[in-house]
C-alpha cells in the first residue's frame, strides 16, 4: 500500500483528479460513502487508486487502520484484504481507477 498526502494549500477539483488518473491511463469512476456508511470486507484481482475528493475515509487494509482526508492518495495492492468507511459527519466522495497489473 503506499499513501501519498495532499500537501498544497488549494486540493484539486474533483475534474483535476480525474484527469490525473486519466493521464495515468486509467479509467476513473466517483463514488459517495455517506457518512458512518460502510464498505465491507473485500479483495479484488487488481491494483485500486484511489483519492479523496471530500470528507474522510477510514480504511482497514490487512489489518491495519489509517484516515485519508481530502486530496489523499492510496494504491490498494491487489488480492489485499480491506475495508472502508465515511468518517465524520461529512459524506465521502473518492476518485477511483483500477489499475491492472
Amino acid at each position: 500500500m503506499l499513501v501519498s498526502r495532499w500537501q498544497a494549500p488549494h486540493l484539486p477539483t474533483r475534474q483535476q483528479m480525474m484527469l490525473m488518473l486519466e493521464s495515468e491511463g486509467l479509467e476513473p469512476q466517483e463514488e459517495s460513502i455517506d457518512s458512518g456508511g460502510q464498505v465491507t470486507d473485500h479483495r479484488h484481482p487488481f491494483d485500486e487508486v484511489r483519492i479523496v475528493a471530500c470528507g474522510q475515509l477510514l480504511l482497514d487494509i490487512a489489518g491495519n487502520r489509517l484516515l485519508l482526508r481530502a486530496g489523499d492518495r492510496i494504491l490498494i495492492p491487489a488480492n489485499t484484504r480491506h475495508t472502508k468507511k465515511a468518517d465524520g459527519d461529512e459524506t465521502c466522495v473518492c476518485i477511483y481507477a483500477m489499475k491492472a497489473d
